[in-house]
């Protein structure tokens, strides 16, 4: 069974995240209320926030940043993410191993 933060899709899988910006480091705190929490040491100012998330996210699952899109969420600290290429074991895999 998935997380209820992971959402199979035929190209890949959509994330449902909250993010916490301006944190002491960038990382993935783990699940909250249903949404993966990823901790972001980038100000939620001109989108820095919203590109530090698309980086991490890549770097993390071995992406190319054109692979990871947000769909939804641009100004809100809930979003959605949507990652090319990838499937939902291996994404939940590195996610919840920290």
């Amino acid at each position: 069974m998935a997380a209820a933060w992971l959402k199979p899709l035929p190209d890949g899988v959509e994330l449902a995240v909250l993010v916490q910006p301006r944190a002491s480091r960038t990382r993935v705190v783990g699940e909250h209320d249903g949404l993966l929490k990823i901790q972001l040491a980038a100000p939620p100012v001109d989108g820095e926030a919203n590109a530090a998330l698309v980086e991490f996210l890549a770097r993390q699952l071995g992406l190319s940043r054109r692979d990871v899109t947000l769909v939804a969420g641009d100004a809100s600290r809930r979003k959605r993410v949507r990652l090319a290429g990838i499937d939902a074991a291996r994404v939940e895999a590195v996610m919840s191993g920290g």
